[in-house]
């Protein structure tokens, strides 16, 4: 299955729209702020299944905090971050990750892109969308295995 993780579009639906359509994806997720932009991505591509979490910008979300996603047998543990205090560390969201058995750990709010694996777990920022790196990730998860690609707009 390949998804597209995507976070902090901030009101930048173009680039949310052009990263889906030069993506192809299977699953969409949007790590938080400005979740509401999902309404535009929802509309664009109704036959993606589409899963959102709220940031500290979603004031008036419905989303959850924290979405965990099974998919291809491994767990997803979805979050934005800012709960975490990932600006100031991940220690926590790692902790948060393997006290709810995460295979997979995604988050934004630092606009910065992150990927690494601890003890087995995927930990996963792909940027900032909607600001000057323009960045997202391509999660693929294809019989058992995990890969992880950091994507942009503005090219490799």
């Amino acid at each position: 299955m390949k998804i597209i993780v995507l976070s902090d579009s901030h009101g930048n639906t173009e680039n949310l729209l052009s990263a889906v359509a030069v993506t192809g994806p299977d699953m969409i997720l949007h790590l938080g702020d400005h979740d509401s932009d999902c309404v535009v991505l929802r509309k664009s591509f109704p036959d993606i299944p589409l899963y959102a979490v709220r940031g500290n910008c979603d004031l008036f979300s419905n989303e959850e905090i924290i979405r965990d996603i099974f998919c291809e047998g491994k767990h997803i543990y979805m979050c934005h971050g800012h709960t975490y205090n990932v600006k100031t560390g991940l220690s926590s969201l790692i902790r948060g990750g393997r006290d709810n058995r995460a295979d997979i750990v995604l988050f934004g709010h630092t606009h910065r892109p992150f990927y690494d694996i601890v003890d087995g777990m995927h930990i996963i920022n792909p940027g900032t969308i909607g600001y000057a790196g323009r960045t997202y990730g391509i999660l693929n998860i294809r019989n058992g295995n995990i890969s992880y690609e950091e994507k942009s707009l503005l090219g490799e």
